[in-house]
């Protein structure tokens, strides 16, 4: 008697089973990775951290990350997709984790995996993550681009001239792709949608009023991420900042971090956030609020912001991806 074969649904059960262990482990090695990075950076520093304001740093942080997530629901839309909002957010923070991960493939893996459904097509939902992804960092980069070349501080401008073009550089890598001829051309080489008659007219969708409303939305998404970064100098003991009238140069470090750490494919950004943060952090801590150098390192700031930001994509993902998961799938 011979043993009964596995059944072709049985046999894609195991198969997506293995491939959702498989990016789990990839996720999570890389996470903690990171995290230890981190750690042993920060081994020679004494801490005197004031929770509280780290708290609401990562708070901050997950605010401003929301209109970019609504953007990605409404682009889904916009393309002839179903999803709902909270489905839509649930796999967008959780896809976040995936940016841990060299070369940022998993980002668009795991968000998806997460989103697709009878509602929402894999490809179209593949694209759409790449349009709402660059539609943030073009923003973020002409927002930095556009305070750094206004020379909040001459200092900016004399050491680190290179900032101003490097913004305007990443602005243009990233959004031209994003132009709604563009995009949709972009789309038809790549074969999205490629067995659907009715692909053209659900590309038309991303019109450039759609573009306009999403560059005004992550805009005050970005405002929000760079009061997380002055949440964070409060966290570290700093005294004193006003968290408008400093607001620009708050947004230029951590705008152009983010972009720049995004582009480089390195996991998490690693090395060039860092680098940009202590650019833009050592001629504010120096010459603009005139900080105690033991007290505010630009290095050390950059270390515990990237730490914050990693515990509150955590704790969030976390959240969604079992707490939630029952309510909004």
């Amino acid at each position: 008697m011979t043993p009964p074969t596995a059944t072709p649904s049985r046999r894609r059960s195991w198969i997506r089973i293995a491939v959702e262990l498989t990016v789990l482990i990839l996720v999570v090695a890389f996470v903690w990775r990171s995290l230890a990075d981190a750690f042993y950076q920060l081994r020679d520093y004494r801490f005197h951290l004031q929770p509280a304001w780290l708290v609401l740093s990562g708070a901050l942080y997950l605010l401003g990350m929301l209109p970019m997530g609504i953007f990605w629901y409404y682009s889904l839309r916009a393309l002839g997709q179903h999803p709902h909002l909270g489905e839509t957010l649930r796999a967008f923070y959780i896809g976040h984790l995936g940016k841990y991960v060299p070369g940022k493939a998993l980002v668009v893996i795991l968000r998806t995996g997460l989103i697709r459904s009878e509602r929402v097509s894999t490809g179209v939902a593949a694209a759409s993550v790449f349009l709402e992804t660059l539609t943030m960092m073009a923003v973020g980069a002409f927002l930095a681009a556009g305070i750094l070349a206004l020379k909040p501080h001459p200092e900016i401008a004399l050491k680190y001239g290179y900032l101003v073009p490097l913004a305007a550089g990443l602005m243009l890598l990233s959004g031209l792709p994003t132009l709604p001829p563009v995009f949709r051309r972009l789309t038809h080489l790549m074969r999205v949608g490629r067995n659907d008659p009715e692909i053209d007219r659900k590309l038309r969708g991303i019109t450039w009023r759609l573009m306009a409303i999403g560059w005004i939305g992550v805009a005050a998404g970005w405002l929000i991420i760079g009061l997380s970064l002055w949440a964070t100098l409060r966290g570290m003991g700093i005294a004193g900042l006003d968290p408008f009238a400093h607001l620009h140069y708050y947004v230029a470090a951590t705008a152009l971090a983010i972009v720049a750490g995004f582009l480089s494919f390195l996991p998490g950004g690693a090395i060039v956030r860092e680098l940009i943060l202590t650019a833009i952090l050592g001629i504010y801590f120096a010459q603009v609020i005139h900080a105690d150098a033991q007290q505010a390192n630009p290095l050390v700031t950059a270390v515990i912001l990237r730490l914050v930001w990693l515990a509150a994509e955590l704790i969030v993902a976390g959240i969604m991806y079992i707490g939630l998961r029952r309510r909004i799938v």
